[in-house]
């Protein structure tokens, strides 16, 4: 029953019926009433607005706003109480879970497996508040400032912006480091029919994971100018750990990054703009 109701609510969004074999459904706790890294926290108004802002939004990476950077689409919503646990500022912690899907395609066969193996996790929302409230003096810092600053105490409450009249929600974005502490991949939802087989399906969730991260090690390599060690470092990748793999593509893609030099000296940060130039000069 709760299948077929969360397939309802997701062919909404489509211009067929899909069936549970063809997509992929996971949750996704977007934010929460919490203070996050960067001193602001939602009001519960604020998570109530968001809760009806969010349904049918989509899922991009890094906050790029490209078509062809869309990866999934949420279709149902929850706020979600958890009254055993208070928040720093003395709430009942409180957060937005979202219900995403997408469709099972060759080309998102790796962003699932990486999803399944708790490498893509980690989200962060886009929207925009009416109102941002001091939590000390209830200044409106859109509007005026204040001389209380965020993260200092101030007869022993800990200063921070209250995000509140929400009027839009935008996206949300797979990142690797969100404000929101807790904002991330809770769980999927289907699984083949039949099949109770957890621990053998957990390690080839883990084992396809590790392949897409030594096949990323490989090609680093080849763009650092270690071609002729490929052989030498991929046996090595095949003995390390799932973290110990994360970690060494993280310093080949540093050392990658580091390498990289500008091709083209830009000074419009529009590439629009850009092309209108080029094309003057032809």
């Amino acid at each position: 029953m709760e299948e077929n109701n969360k397939l309802e609510k997701l062919n909404r969004f489509t211009r067929r019926e899909h069936t549970a074999d063809e997509v992929y459904i996971f949750d996704v706790i977007l934010c929460d009433n919490e203070i996050d890294r960067d001193g602001e926290r939602f009001s519960i108004e604020a998570l109530k607005k968001l809760k009806e802002l969010f349904v049918g939004k989509t899922g991009i990476s890094d906050h790029e706003a490209k078509s062809s950077g869309q990866t999934a689409r949420i279709f149902d919503t929850e706020l979600v109480s958890d009254s055993t646990r208070k928040t720093s500022a003395g709430e009942t912690y409180t957060y937005l879970k979202a219900s995403a899907y997408m469709v099972k395609t060759g080309a998102n066969s790796d962003l699932i497996s990486e999803i399944d193996g708790g490498i893509k996790k980690e989200v962060s929302i886009s929207c925009s508040a009416g109102k941002r409230i001091c939590s000390i003096c209830g200044a409106d810092k859109s509007k005026d400032s204040c001389q209380h600053v965020c993260g200092k105490k101030y007869g022993g409450k800990t200063a921070h912006t209250v995000l509140d009249s929400i009027t839009d929600a935008y996206e949300w974005s797979f990142v690797a480091v969100p404000a929101q502490i807790n904002a991330g991949v809770t769980r999927k939802y289907f699984k083949a029919a039949g099949n109770t087989d957890t621990d053998g399906e957990n390690e080839r969730i883990i084992e396809k994971m590790c392949g897409l991260l030594r096949r990323d090690i490989t090609r680093l390599c080849f763009l650092n100018g270690t071609g002729v060690y490929q052989k030498a470092l991929a046996s090595s990748a095949e003995k390390m750990s799932p973290e110990e793999l994360m970690e060494f593509r993280t310093v080949l893609e540093k050392e990658h990054k580091s390498r990289i030099k500008p091709q083209l000296d830009i000074y419009d940060k529009s590439i629009d703009s850009f092309r209108m130039q080029e094309g003057k000069n032809e």
